[in-house]
């Protein structure tokens, strides 16, 4: 037993100096430069796969030759292996982190995996080491722009438009996205909630137009809804105007003749882009029914690679005290603001539903309890000129009629949107 406890070892060690020794033959040992050269070469003439060894193995005698390691992370990125080169675009920039070309790099990696919103955190960051270089700011308003922020990239390139020095390539993407900002959209929405107990399968719908400019989004909506054996309209009108940079706002007002909906609804909202990827609001929505119901609300959002989290609550002034509901929303972004995954998980009553006939007793309605749980999916078509969504969920609604008892809600909402000139 003790012979063959010795033998073992020794085969060990025997592949231990065996691999040592392979691994010593393989170290790099010519001169960085020409073997740089040679493997630009190769990478340029279809022979990536070679010149990436090659960069490789420069690499492990010379780690910090980041001109190689850049162009190694650039050959990864051509290709598609979006996870290397961001990996090897972030070792640069931890050594060296005012390198310019690893920023533009690593943005346009991000760009190409379809990350726009990990593409604008880095441009911001890369901006906060040179505030006034054009290839950055093209790359941020390139980002706000895959993000469906036409707005802000139009604001973005503006500034050095303002300045007299745009170059050809500036000019042209802010001549295009100014086209792009005076586009339309039509849009229709079918949404149905079925009860459990208590009322029929209430039905609503949604014709809404948009008119985008550079000055804000200005949207008409007809909403219609059958419920309760009746059929009721509202009219409503939403602008979302820009302020100053970082700083816009929302305005809201409705306006309706059926009980189906508060006879007006008004609401102001403003949003301001904070530190850290964060976006905060704070709003009032106002209902007016035989008397009106004012419902003071807030968010905290936050933006993190491609994916973005919300907490919104609403808090309505009232005897004996104040209620208050809250939601949490999250969102997965692919490649725009018109293709992504959502979850929204919430408790209270919201002023956008009008489940009920509240007038005379929107106090009380306001006070019930509730839970819901709802996921959406949203996708559009290769040139992005329709959009479609689809969102189920369920609520768990105390009753009005007996307080403490519940009912279930089972809702579903389809929609589609045609953007035109």
């Amino acid at each position: 037993m003790e012979g063959f406890l010795k033998l073992t070892l020794f085969g060990f060690l025997m592949v231990g100096i065996a691999f040592s020794t392979n691994a010593q033959d393989s170290a790099y040992n010519g001169n960085p430069d020409t073997s740089f050269e040679v493997a630009r070469q190769l990478a340029f003439n279809s022979e990536r796969e070679k010149a990436q060894d090659t960069l490789l193995n420069i690499l492990t005698k010379y780690p910090d030759y980041h001109d190689i390691r850049s162009f190694l992370a650039s050959t990864y990125s051509w290709d598609g292996a979006y996870d290397k080169a961001k990996k090897e675009f972030n070792y640069i920039l931890k050594k060296q982190p005012k390198r310019h070309d690893a920023w533009v790099g690593i943005i346009k990696n991000e760009l190409w995996s379809d990350s726009p919103y990990s593409a604008l955190e880095l441009a911001k960051k890369a901006l906060e080491i040179y505030p006034e270089n054009h290839e950055l700011i093209y790359l941020k308003a390139s980002a706000q722009d895959k993000m469906g922020r036409k707005e802000e990239a139009l604001y973005t390139l503006k500034a050095v438009i303002d300045k007299g020095k745009a170059d050809e390539k500036f000019a042209k993407y802010y001549s295009s996205l100014s086209v792009e900002m005076s586009k339309n959209k039509v849009g229709l929405k079918a949404a149905v909630d079925v009860y459990s107990d208590l009322y029929d399968p209430m039905q609503y719908y949604q014709l809404k137009y948009v008119r985008l400019t550079k000055f804000g989004g200005i949207h008409a909506k007809l909403n219609v809804s059958h419920r309760f054996s009746e059929t009721g309209a509202q009219f409503e009108v939403d602008i979302y105007p820009r302020i100053a940079k970082g700083l816009y706002a929302y305005g809201n007002f409705g306006w309706s003749n059926s009980f189906l909906y508060p006879k007006l609804r008004y609401g102001v909202e403003l949003y301001k882009s904070l530190p850290w990827s964060l976006e905060a609001s704070l709003g009032m929505r106002g209902l007016k029914f035989s008397s009106t119901t004012n419902i003071y609300t807030g968010a905290i959002g936050w933006y993190f690679g491609n994916n973005y989290l919300v907490f919104r609550t609403y808090v309505t002034p009232g005897d004996p005290g104040a209620s208050k509901s809250g939601a949490l929303s999250f969102r997965k972004y692919r490649a725009d603001a018109d293709n992504y995954f959502s979850v929204q998980a919430g408790m209270g009553f919201s002023p956008d539903n009008y489940t009920y006939d509240f007038d005379g007793v929107q106090n009380e309605i306001v006070e019930l309890k509730s839970q819901k749980v709802n996921f959406g999916y949203y996708f559009s078509s290769k040139n992005n000129k329709n959009a479609w969504g689809i969102n189920g969920g369920v609520m768990h609604q105390e009753s009005s009629f007996e307080p403490g008892e519940y009912f279930w809600i089972y809702s579903m909402t389809l929609s589609w949107q045609l953007l035109f000139k």
